[in-house]
C-alpha cells in the first residue's frame, strides 16, 4: 500500500470515528462501509473492524460509566448470550462472496436503525420492564453476527432499547457502548483462535481512531447539529452495503 493511500485511509478512519463517537457509536458499521467502498479484502475485514471498534467503545464506555449512564440489569441480559455467541462468529469462516451478501444486508439495515436512534423522540412516558428472555434471545442473534462480519452490534441495541421504553437515552448509549466493547472483544478472540491474519496497516488505523474517538467524545458533549451528520452517515452505510448487494455479491 502506497504512501497515499495510507494517508487518505488514516484520515477517512479518523472521521469516521469522530462522527460516531460523537452520537455515541463507536464506528464498526462505518469502518466496515469504509473499508469495502476502498475495496480492502474481505479476510481484513473482520480483524480490523473489530480492532479498531474496541478502540472507540473503550474510551466511550469509560466515559459513560464514569458519568453513571449504565443500566447494569440490562446490559447482563443481553451480554450473557452476545459474548459467547461473538467468539461463535468471530471464529466461523464464511466464503468472500457471502461475506459481502451478509456484510451488505447489514450495512444497508444498519443505515435504517442509525437514522431511527437519531430522529427519534423518546418516549416520556414511564421506564418499562425489559423481559429477561427477549434480552438473552436478542443477544444470541446480535452476537453472532457482530462476529461473524466485524461489528459490536451496538447499532442494533440502543434504537431498540430506545423505542422499545427499556430505559432513557444516556443510559442506553452507555450500555451499548460496553456492549460494542465486549462483542469486539470477544469475535477478535475468536478470529485469532481460527489462526487468521491481523491487517499489518493496523497499528495507523488504531491511532486514527484514537484521536477520532476522543476529539468525537468531546463533540458530543457540547451542542451541535447531530441529524446532519447522522444523515451524512445514514447515505455513506446505505450506498457501501447496496456495492456490497449489488455490485460485488453479483459478480
Amino acid at each position: 500500500m502506497g504512501v497515499d493511500n495510507l494517508i487518505l485511509i488514516f484520515f477517512v478512519f479518523l472521521v469516521i470515528a469522530t462522527l460516531y463517537s460523537s452520537v455515541g457509536h463507536a464506528g464498526a458499521s462505518g469502518y466496515l462501509a469504509v473499508m469495502v467502498l476502498l475495496s480492502f479484502a474481505p479476510d481484513a475485514i473482520k480483524p480490523t473492524s473489530l480492532i479498531l471498534n474496541i478502540i472507540v467503545s473503550f474510551i466511550a464506555s469509560v466515559q459513560f460509566l464514569k458519568a453513571k449512564y449504565f443500566d447494569k440489569k440490562i446490559f447482563l441480559s443481553f451480554i450473557t448470550t452476545s459474548f459467547p455467541m461473538a467468539f461463535v462468529g468471530g471464529y466461523l469462516s464464511i466464503s468472500p462472496k457471502y461475506f459481502k451478501l451478509i456484510a451488505g444486508l447489514f450495512l444497508i439495515i444498519s443505515s435504517f436503525f442509525l437514522l431511527f436512534k437519531g430522529f427519534i423522540k423518546p418516549s416520556k412516558s414511564p421506564i418499562k420492564q425489559m423481559p429477561l428472555a427477549f434480552g438473552l434471545i436478542l443477544g444470541a442473534v446480535i452476537g453472532l453476527v457482530s462476529g461473524l462480519i466485524g461489528v459490536g452490534g451496538g447499532i442494533f441495541l440502543s434504537p431498540i432499547l430506545i423505542m422499545a421504553n427499556w430505559t432513557n437515552v444516556k443510559n442506553a448509549s452507555g450500555v451499548a457502548a460496553l456492549f460494542i466493547l465486549c462483542n469486539s472483544i470477544s469475535g477478535l478472540f475468536g478470529h485469532v483462535a481460527a489462526l487468521k491474519q491481523l491487517d499489518h496497516n493496523i497499528f495507523y488505523w488504531v491511532i486514527a481512531v484514537s484521536i477520532g474517538g476522543l476529539l468525537g467524545s468531546y463533540l458530543g458533549t457540547i451542542k451541535f447539529n447531530n441529524k446532519i451528520i447522522i444523515a451524512c452517515l445514514f447515505l455513506v452505510l446505505l450506498s457501501a452495503g447496496l456495492k456490497f448487494v449489488l455490485v460485488d455479491f453479483a459478480k
